[in-house]
């Protein structure tokens, strides 16, 4: 048996890659997230798209995982799941989320927060026909997401099967289940690692549809 870590307190680093400055920042929130993003794109940096999405449930029992962005534009922040996922029963209960986007390379993360909504069929369906067609034939048999399945051996199955019978196919319908979700920005933190654990954090918050910039205690 490994031995048991007992202290972690000699575990840390240093921050000193980078400053966060109101004098130097975007006024508007989403470019800024844009400048952000873009340089972390431009770093290469493993799959800078990865966020963590927080949701509640109707008794307010937090449940946190990693998805994927797959959209960013005023309107605001885009993921797809299936809809009967415990994600998707949390918003249904309860419309409000947090993003959480960390690239540690950059000593930087973003948080952003607000009411999450269904895309459109139309634009579910574009993108899941954007999809490859194995992640495609997932979608279909991955459900209930997050349900028990006696075995992995089971799931290949069903998933071998389906290929299979579509095989030859020109398009495999969008499950009803399936879409997207999209969460509309109230509330933007980016926070950029200092030293002496002396961090950079700036916060947007919209106030009568003008967002207003602050400094937080690190």
């Amino acid at each position: 048996m490994s031995d048991v870590i007992k202290d972690l307190s000699e575990l840390r680093l240093t921050y000193e890659k980078g400053e966060l400055h109101e004098d130097h920042i975007d006024k508007d929130p989403h470019e800024q997230f844009l400048n952000w993003f873009n340089l972390a794109l431009e770093a290469k940096l493993h799959e800078p798209y990865a966020m963590s999405l927080a949701t509640a449930d109707a008794q307010g029992r937090p449940h946190v995982r990693t998805v994927l962005l797959r959209g960013a534009t005023e309107a605001g922040y885009d993921f797809y799941t299936n809809y009967d996922s415990q994600k998707g029963h949390d918003l249904a209960e309860n419309p409000y989320a947090e993003l959480l986007f960390y690239w540690p390379e950059l000593e930087r993360q973003v948080r952003v927060s607000g009411r999450v909504e269904k895309i459109s069929q139309d634009e579910s369906t574009d993108y899941y026909h954007k999809r490859p067609r194995d992640s495609q034939i997932a979608a279909h048999i991955s459900t209930p997401q997050s349900g028990v399945i006696a075995s992995r051996e089971l799931l290949q199955q069903r998933f071998q099967a389906l290929h299979d019978e579509v095989e030859g196919k020109a398009e495999l319908n969008k499950p009803e289940f399936w879409g997207g979700y999209r969460l509309t920005p109230e509330y933007y933190e980016f926070w950029q690692g200092r030293p002496n654990r002396l961090h950079d954090r700036l916060v947007y918050e919209k106030n009568s549809n003008v967002w207003t910039i602050q400094r937080l205690m690190p």
